[in-house]
């Protein structure tokens, strides 16, 4: 099977990407490196070859305040990838399903969070703008399908976590700046200082279990959305104690900085709908995960990334 993955050197991309492999997948791997999506003609250098799947995971985008900052940026930037990438399907490779992902900072709040409530409501303000670009890509797939009988999946990820995260300096999501700062209070005696009063909620999904997912929903689905979170949320002061507890460090010690950005105070994907496609839907344990990320932050010493 011909795959290919844009964005395949991303968290998830080489997460994927391994796995894949591992399913015996003939891979293209598209990086800004060798593909700049912002210009259509860099897809070309790609017609030549047809493409069963289409993995569609590159976006412009950080965590923290990155969206609040270059709101204009954002806009013109993810559009430009993704109508890029739909146009380049639908003319050069009909054949192919593809697969993207979309954002649960898609989900108005006080929304059911449901796929259903995918395209309804305002998003909130300081991710309206990453946002909405996400609900122009599943409308123009949608359009696309409709029109010329193209197949596509959307998949609403909750955050995802576990090892291999990016270490070149950019915004760190929230659980990997948790695991980072309560190591480097532990081993350098900083003080660490989190955002918010650790109050607003949170779920997680290990990128192994969400690759695992994604192929058995790819295999199985067409001309669907699928949220794929834990159903579960916890607050940030939670998440602090875990990550306290496996690395020893003093849970009393940690500040909160309320003046600091926090998001959305919860954010957790409706399941039902996923765990009714897939019986089996399992999810590794929370502890499990956290340890699995925290050991990988010591043997790739990504706590030393000091932002």
């Amino acid at each position: 099977m011909k795959v290919l993955v844009t964005g395949s050197s991303g968290f998830l991309g080489t997460a994927l990407c391994s796995y894949l492999e591992k399913q015996g997948c003939e891979l293209t791997r598209l990086t800004s490196r060798n593909c700049d999506l912002r210009r259509a003609e860099s897809l070309l250098n790609f017609t030549t070859e047809k493409y069963d799947l289409i993995y569609h995971l590159a976006a412009w985008t950080q965590a923290g305040d990155f969206c609040m900052k270059h709101l204009g940026e954002q806009w013109i930037i993810n559009q430009q990838i993704n109508t890029n990438t739909l146009a380049w399907w639908a003319e050069h490779q009909p054949q192919a399903k593809l697969i993207f992902m979309g954002t649960s900072c898609v989900y108005a709040p006080g929304s059911d969070l449901c796929e259903t409530d995918y395209m309804l409501g305002e998003p909130i303000d300081s991710l309206y703008t990453y946002a909405m670009t996400k609900r122009m890509l599943y409308q123009g797939a949608r359009a696309l399908s409709q029109q010329f009988g193209l197949r596509y999946l959307c998949l609403v990820p909750s955050t995802l976590y576990g090892g291999g995260y990016h270490t070149d300096g950019r915004q760190m999501h929230f659980i990997f700046d948790l695991i980072r700062k309560i190591i480097r209070g532990k081993e350098y005696g900083e003080t660490v200082s989190l955002w918010g009063d650790g109050y607003q909620k949170r779920e997680l999904v290990l990128v192994d279990d969400f690759v695992s997912i994604l192929w058995a929903l790819t295999q199985k689905f067409d001309n669907e959305i699928f949220n794929i979170g834990a159903g579960e949320e916890y607050p940030i002061r939670t998440f602090a104690e875990m990550i306290c507890t496996t690395i020893g460090y003093p849970i009393e010690d940690i500040e909160y900085d309320t003046s600091r950005y926090v998001g959305a105070k919860s954010k957790c994907l409706n399941v039902v709908k996923i765990k009714a496609a897939l019986p089996n839907y399992t999810l590794q344990p929370l502890e499990i995960g956290l340890k699995k990320t925290i050991d990988w932050f010591y043997e790739a010493e990504a706590y030393k990334i000091n932002q």
